[in-house]
């Protein structure tokens, strides 16, 4: 048995056993607060409150001019909120845990939170949608219902959901912990670093992050579904691997030299010469003595 560094990065014989979270009272709680202030933020901007006029005193201070020094970094920095690159390192990171743990249950929940994530905040963006800070027309305007996309954030909600489900999945309470830490601290990032690029009104940003947050909470009610989904493919899988099993039992597997199959066709024998009928009876009979012989 391997007991450096590295034992750890091998497969566990035998699936472990990972308490799977639950709806519970505290998180049930968080999920109302939660809701409450996604709600708050969407009427607040529907009647162009102060939190409207927030948003254009921030974009009119354009803070990419304040500071362009954090600019070249800042424009590296988003990435980490961006779908494409940051769902496929993170479907990397759970892909070997799902090897090592012999459970589909990491990728699983990554593609639930995904497609709900696509649905929620999908839809609220193209059913409100409301124009970018770059393509107002009007000062002190909501700029609602007019072809935007960007209410909510989804770079701060991608960036919330992405990273804080690695802390869901987490199997200890510590690196739990840890880990919302790291993924609360980027999602913040994020979010503030599109208001600082100018590409989203302060009041997307605090949209996306009560957006992302409530996939989180809610992901406890998919876990039955998604139990269901690995259970499914499993079986398939173990169906498959079956089948493939016993169509090699079906395929003779005889040595050459006891009639089994061949790879080549074996080289033709030269049949023995054939000789006619007179000469192998002329060969056959005796010789007979010469008449002089008797004569004498």
């Amino acid at each position: 048995m391997r007991t450096d560094i590295f034992a750890r990065l091998d497969r566990e014989p035998v699936p472990p056993k990972i308490e799977v979270p639950r709806m519970t009272r505290t998180r049930l709680a968080l999920f109302g607060g939660t809701s409450a202030f996604y709600l708050i933020v969407v009427v607040a901007v529907l009647l162009s409150t102060w939190l409207v006029t927030l948003d254009w005193k921030i974009m009119l201070f354009r803070p990419y001019q304040q500071w362009p020094e954090l600019h070249a970094f800042l424009d590296y920095y988003v990435v980490l909120g961006q779908r494409g690159p940051t769902a496929v390192m993170v479907a990397a990171w759970l892909g070997w845990r799902s090897w090592r743990q012999h459970t589909l249950r990491p990728l699983l929940s990554l593609g639930a939170a995904l497609l709900l994530l696509n649905v929620t905040v999908g839809a609220v963006k193209l059913g409100l949608g409301r124009l970018g800070p770059h393509y107002a027309t009007q000062v002190g305007s909501a700029e609602l219902f007019a072809g935007g996309d960007i209410f909510p954030s989804g770079h701060t909600a991608n960036a919330v959901v992405t990273w804080g489900i690695l802390a869901y999945l987490a199997t200890t309470p510590r690196a739990r912990r840890y880990l919302s830490a790291l993924s609360a601290v980027v999602a913040l990032g994020v979010g503030l670093t599109t208001v600082y690029l100018g590409t989203h009104w302060l009041s997307d940003v605090l949209l996306g992050w009560a957006a992302g947050l409530l996939i989180l909470l809610a992901l406890p009610w998919c876990e039955p579904v998604i139990a269901a989904v690995e259970a499914w493919l499993l079986d398939r899988r173990d169906r498959i691997r079956e089948r493939l099993r016993a169509r090699r039992r079906l395929v003779p597997s005889l040595p050459v030299a006891s009639g089994g199959p061949r790879l080549f066709p074996a080289p033709p024998t030269e049949e023995p010469a054939r000789e006619t009928v007179g000469a192998a009876a002329s060969r056959a009979r005796p010789a007979r003595p010469s008449s002089d012989r008797l004569t004498a």
